[in-house]
Order: C-alpha cells, then sequence, then structure tokens
C-alpha cells in the first residue's frame, strides 16, 4: 500500500476521531462556566479541521475501502 492508499484509509478515521471528540467537547462545554466559549471553539476547530480533511480526501481520489 502506498501512501496515498494509506491516506484514504486513515483520513477517514481521522475525522470520525474528530468529530467524536468534538461531540465530547460540545457535551463538557455545558459544564464548564467561563470556559464554556472556549470549549465550544475547540470543538468548531475539529469541525472545520474535518473540512479540510474531506477536501484533502476528495482530492486523493476518496475512501478507500
Amino acid at each position: 500500500m502506498d501512501e496515498i492508499e494509506k491516506l484514504r484509509v486513515l483520513i477517514p478515521h481521522w475525522i470520525e476521531h474528530n468529530a467524536e471528540h468534538a461531540e465530547e467537547f460540545r457535551r463538557w462545554a455545558e459544564q464548564a462556566g467561563a470556559a464554556r466559549a472556549d470549549l465550544e471553539a475547540a470543538a468548531d476547530a475539529l469541525e472545520a479541521a474535518s473540512d479540510h480533511l474531506r477536501a484533502a480526501l476528495e482530492k486523493l481520489g476518496g475512501a478507500k475501502g
């Protein structure tokens, strides 16, 4: 398996992992008081990162498998 094929397997995993963390951050944000906005911003940043990963995956030919 070459590096591109590996990325086509890894990137969907990374996107899923980001979504799980973003969801967890949002749950904790509800309890975080003064840190709420920061946790929500962190969740937003993970979602933005996933958007970039989706764009990269598309350019690499989509998910493998």
